[in-house]
Protein backbone atom coordinates (compact mmCIF):
# COMPACT_ATOMS: atom_id res chain seq x y z
CA UNK A 1 0.00 0.00 0.00
CA UNK A 2 1.02 3.62 -0.41
CA UNK A 3 1.31 5.97 2.56
CA UNK A 4 0.96 9.66 1.69
CA UNK A 5 2.16 11.67 4.67
CA UNK A 6 0.98 15.30 4.61
CA UNK A 7 2.53 17.74 7.03
CA UNK A 8 0.00 20.25 8.36
CA UNK A 9 -0.23 23.81 7.05
CA UNK A 10 1.43 26.78 8.74
CA UNK A 11 0.07 27.21 12.30
CA UNK A 12 -0.30 30.35 14.33
CA UNK A 13 2.29 31.14 16.97
CA UNK A 14 0.81 30.38 20.41
CA UNK A 15 2.44 30.86 23.82
CA UNK A 16 0.36 30.03 26.90
CA UNK A 17 1.35 31.16 30.37
CA UNK A 18 -0.99 28.85 32.28
CA UNK A 19 0.77 25.63 31.33
CA UNK A 20 -1.94 24.37 28.98
CA UNK A 21 -0.78 22.83 25.68
CA UNK A 22 -0.44 25.43 22.93
CA UNK A 23 -2.07 23.23 20.24
CA UNK A 24 -2.30 26.06 17.68
CA UNK A 25 -4.79 26.28 14.82
CA UNK A 26 -3.74 26.95 11.25
CA UNK A 27 -2.95 30.50 10.24
CA UNK A 28 -4.75 32.03 7.27
CA UNK A 29 -1.84 31.03 5.04
CA UNK A 30 -1.93 27.56 6.58
CA UNK A 31 -5.59 27.17 5.64
CA UNK A 32 -4.83 28.16 2.06
CA UNK A 33 -1.91 25.72 1.97
CA UNK A 34 -4.22 22.97 3.24
CA UNK A 35 -6.75 23.80 0.55
CA UNK A 36 -4.07 23.59 -2.14
CA UNK A 37 -2.78 20.19 -1.05
CA UNK A 38 -6.34 18.94 -0.63
CA UNK A 39 -7.15 19.73 -4.27
CA UNK A 40 -3.99 17.96 -5.40
CA UNK A 41 -4.76 14.85 -3.35
CA UNK A 42 -8.30 14.78 -4.71
CA UNK A 43 -6.86 14.67 -8.24
CA UNK A 44 -4.35 12.00 -7.20
CA UNK A 45 -7.04 9.87 -5.57
CA UNK A 46 -6.84 8.47 -2.06
CA UNK A 47 -8.78 5.66 -0.42
CA UNK A 48 -8.61 6.60 3.26
CA UNK A 49 -7.62 9.51 5.49
CA UNK A 50 -6.03 9.61 8.94
CA UNK A 51 -5.05 12.47 11.21
CA UNK A 52 -3.16 13.37 14.35
CA UNK A 53 -5.50 14.67 17.09
CA UNK A 54 -3.70 18.05 17.20
CA UNK A 55 -5.55 21.06 15.81
CA UNK A 56 -3.14 21.96 13.02
CA UNK A 57 -3.30 18.42 11.65
CA UNK A 58 -7.05 18.08 12.17
CA UNK A 59 -7.72 21.30 10.26
CA UNK A 60 -5.46 20.12 7.44
CA UNK A 61 -7.29 16.79 7.36
CA UNK A 62 -10.61 18.63 7.34
CA UNK A 63 -9.61 20.41 4.13
CA UNK A 64 -8.51 17.11 2.57
CA UNK A 65 -11.77 15.49 3.63
CA UNK A 66 -13.82 18.30 2.09
CA UNK A 67 -12.02 17.84 -1.24
CA UNK A 68 -12.10 14.05 -1.30
CA UNK A 69 -15.34 13.20 0.48
CA UNK A 70 -13.44 11.19 3.09
CA UNK A 71 -13.80 11.38 6.86
CA UNK A 72 -10.53 11.35 8.76
CA UNK A 73 -9.86 8.72 11.41
CA UNK A 74 -7.93 10.19 14.33
CA UNK A 75 -4.97 8.27 15.76
CA UNK A 76 -3.38 9.43 18.99
CA UNK A 77 -0.05 7.85 18.05
CA UNK A 78 0.34 10.36 15.20
CA UNK A 79 0.70 13.28 17.65
CA UNK A 80 3.81 15.47 17.47
CA UNK A 81 6.52 15.33 20.15
CA UNK A 82 5.54 18.83 21.33
CA UNK A 83 1.98 17.76 22.08
CA UNK A 84 2.03 18.95 25.71
CA UNK A 85 4.21 22.03 25.22
CA UNK A 86 2.65 25.36 26.30
CA UNK A 87 4.35 27.12 23.37
CA UNK A 88 4.40 26.61 19.63
CA UNK A 89 6.82 28.71 17.64
CA UNK A 90 7.02 27.96 13.89
CA UNK A 91 10.52 26.94 12.81
CA UNK A 92 10.93 29.93 10.52
CA UNK A 93 10.18 32.21 13.49
CA UNK A 94 12.31 30.17 15.92
CA UNK A 95 15.27 30.56 13.58
CA UNK A 96 15.12 34.31 14.16
CA UNK A 97 14.06 34.42 17.82
CA UNK A 98 15.61 31.35 19.53
CA UNK A 99 18.67 30.28 17.59
CA UNK A 100 19.87 27.84 20.27
CA UNK A 101 16.66 25.77 20.16
CA UNK A 102 16.56 25.97 16.38
CA UNK A 103 20.14 24.68 16.18
CA UNK A 104 19.26 21.76 18.46
CA UNK A 105 16.30 20.72 16.32
CA UNK A 106 18.13 21.02 12.99
CA UNK A 107 20.93 18.88 14.46
CA UNK A 108 18.42 16.03 14.39
CA UNK A 109 17.58 15.82 18.09
CA UNK A 110 15.39 17.39 20.74
CA UNK A 111 17.83 16.58 23.50
CA UNK A 112 16.43 13.43 25.12
CA UNK A 113 17.47 10.09 23.63
CA UNK A 114 15.00 8.01 25.67
CA UNK A 115 12.09 10.28 24.81
CA UNK A 116 13.12 10.28 21.14
CA UNK A 117 13.16 6.48 21.05
CA UNK A 118 9.72 6.29 22.66
CA UNK A 119 8.31 8.86 20.24
CA UNK A 120 9.66 7.01 17.19
CA UNK A 121 8.29 3.70 18.49
CA UNK A 122 4.86 5.21 19.16
CA UNK A 123 4.63 6.74 15.70
CA UNK A 124 5.69 3.54 14.01
CA UNK A 125 3.19 1.51 16.01
CA UNK A 126 0.37 3.80 14.86
CA UNK A 127 1.50 3.67 11.23
CA UNK A 128 1.87 -0.12 11.31
CA UNK A 129 -1.80 -0.38 12.29
CA UNK A 130 -2.77 1.79 9.32
CA UNK A 131 -0.67 -0.32 6.96
CA UNK A 132 -2.25 -3.53 8.24
CA UNK A 133 -5.77 -2.18 7.66
CA UNK A 134 -5.30 -0.86 4.09
CA UNK A 135 -3.75 -3.47 1.85
CA UNK A 136 -3.32 -2.30 -1.78
CA UNK A 137 -4.73 1.16 -0.99
CA UNK A 138 -3.41 4.74 -1.00
CA UNK A 139 -3.84 6.37 2.40
CA UNK A 140 -3.25 10.01 3.34
CA UNK A 141 -1.97 10.80 6.84
CA UNK A 142 -2.25 14.42 8.03
CA UNK A 143 0.43 14.81 10.67
CA UNK A 144 3.63 16.61 11.64
CA UNK A 145 7.25 17.03 10.63
CA UNK A 146 8.45 14.94 13.55
CA UNK A 147 6.04 12.13 12.71
CA UNK A 148 7.21 12.01 9.10
CA UNK A 149 10.84 11.98 10.22
CA UNK A 150 10.14 9.24 12.77
CA UNK A 151 8.75 6.95 10.09
CA UNK A 152 11.52 7.77 7.62
CA UNK A 153 14.08 6.97 10.32
CA UNK A 154 12.66 3.46 10.56
CA UNK A 155 12.46 3.03 6.79
CA UNK A 156 16.08 4.12 6.33
CA UNK A 157 17.58 2.62 9.47
CA UNK A 158 18.55 5.96 11.03
CA UNK A 159 19.34 6.24 14.77
CA UNK A 160 16.38 7.32 16.88
CA UNK A 161 18.39 9.79 18.97
CA UNK A 162 18.95 11.97 15.90
CA UNK A 163 15.91 11.09 13.80
CA UNK A 164 15.03 14.65 12.69
CA UNK A 165 17.01 14.46 9.45
CA UNK A 166 14.65 15.83 6.79
CA UNK A 167 13.18 19.25 6.12
CA UNK A 168 9.46 18.69 5.76
CA UNK A 169 7.70 21.86 4.68
CA UNK A 170 4.13 22.94 5.40
CA UNK A 171 1.67 20.69 3.53
CA UNK A 172 4.52 18.89 1.78
CA UNK A 173 3.90 15.27 0.80
CA UNK A 174 6.15 12.32 1.61
CA UNK A 175 5.33 8.93 0.09
CA UNK A 176 6.26 5.45 1.24
CA UNK A 177 5.28 2.03 -0.10
CA UNK A 178 4.73 -0.30 2.85
CA UNK A 179 3.61 -3.89 3.35
CA UNK A 180 2.18 -5.71 6.33
CA UNK A 181 5.29 -7.92 6.22
CA UNK A 182 7.48 -4.96 7.07
CA UNK A 183 8.84 -4.06 3.63
CA UNK A 184 9.18 -0.31 3.06
CA UNK A 185 10.32 1.78 0.12
CA UNK A 186 10.60 5.58 0.25
CA UNK A 187 9.20 7.06 -2.95
CA UNK A 188 9.61 10.76 -2.22
CA UNK A 189 10.24 13.30 0.52
CA UNK A 190 8.90 16.87 0.71
CA UNK A 191 6.87 17.06 -2.52
CA UNK A 192 5.39 20.54 -3.07
CA UNK A 193 3.82 20.33 -6.51
CA UNK A 194 0.59 21.88 -5.21
CA UNK A 195 2.46 25.09 -4.29
CA UNK A 196 4.07 25.55 -7.71
CA UNK A 197 3.36 29.05 -8.93
CA UNK A 198 2.05 30.08 -5.50
CA UNK A 199 4.84 32.13 -3.88
CA UNK A 200 2.22 33.65 -1.59
CA UNK A 201 1.82 30.24 0.05
CA UNK A 202 5.50 29.26 0.09
CA UNK A 203 5.97 30.66 3.60
CA UNK A 204 8.66 29.05 5.70
CA UNK A 205 9.80 26.83 2.82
Amino acid sequence: MELVFVRHGQPERVVRHDGRPADPPLSEIGRQQAGAVAEWLAEMGIDALYSSPMRRALETAEAIGAATGLTSAVRDGLSEFDRDSPAYVPMEVMKETDRAQWNELVSGSFGDAERSALFVATVNGAVDEIVADHRSQRVAVACHGGVVNAYLARCLGLPTETFLRFDVDYTSVTRVFASSRGHRSVLSVNERTHLRGRPDLAIGL
